[in-house]
């Protein structure tokens, strides 16, 4: 392969958002048994684009988690918003370090590339954490939280989690991932956000 050929591959793989996959599979075999049913729905509403975000987060997560899908959907709407692409934005992120709320921040560099090992992203250890970020394209920056009533309503389903089957529990786990996989096509990025323009 010569010189530009690789870079036609490379500049295609950046446009797709992956690598070495030419494309992330949609057919259902491919997938566990609970999230079958929800490829489809999860592709009408909210895209092609955000299934192989929520796809590669949840691999890389480790599991399938509430606060880094928040974190995904997140990221792709501050590159809507700019009309960026991969790697463009810079994320100051407001989740912190501690789980649950900094599960955001593996969403936030899956879904937009702006990963730890780039020095695109900063997640701080934060003493009031928030699900919030700061994305900064050259001059322009905006702040990006979650709406105080999905937060609400989701640390109102996580606690109810918690009191019902502890945190160490398979119960609790499985649990979660279910919330998670309904919050992931029930909670539409362009409704669920708030979206300020900050100084920098």
């Amino acid at each position: 392969m010569n010189p530009s050929q690789s870079e036609t591959v490379a500049t295609k793989a950046r446009k797709s958002g992956t690598q070495i996959f030419t494309s992330i599979p949609v057919d259902p075999e491919h997938y566990a048994q609970d999230i079958r049913p929800f490829i489809a729905p999860i592709i009408e509403t909210h895209g092609m684009e955000e299934w192989v975000a929520g796809v590669l987060t949840n691999e890389i997560h480790g599991h399938v988690g509430i606060y880094a899908l928040l974190g995904m959907k997140m990221g792709l709407r501050a590159m809507e918003y700019f009309g960026a692409g991969r790697d463009e934005l810079f994320i100051r992120s407001e989740a912190g370090q501690k789980p649950p709320l900094s599960c955001l921040n593996d969403g936030l560099q899956v879904s937009t590339g702006a990963s730890l090992g780039h020095g695109q992203i900063e997640a701080d250890k934060n003493p009031d954490p928030k699900p919030a970020a700061i994305f900064i394209q050259d001059r322009e920056q905006i702040r990006i939280v979650l709406k105080d009533e999905v937060a609400r309503q989701i640390k109102s389903a996580v606690g109810y989690g918690v009191s019902t089957y502890g945190t160490s529990s398979a119960q609790y786990w499985e649990y979660i991932r279910q919330l998670a996989i309904n919050y992931w096509l029930e909670l539409d990025r362009n409704k669920i956000f708030i979206i300020s323009r900050t100084e920098q």
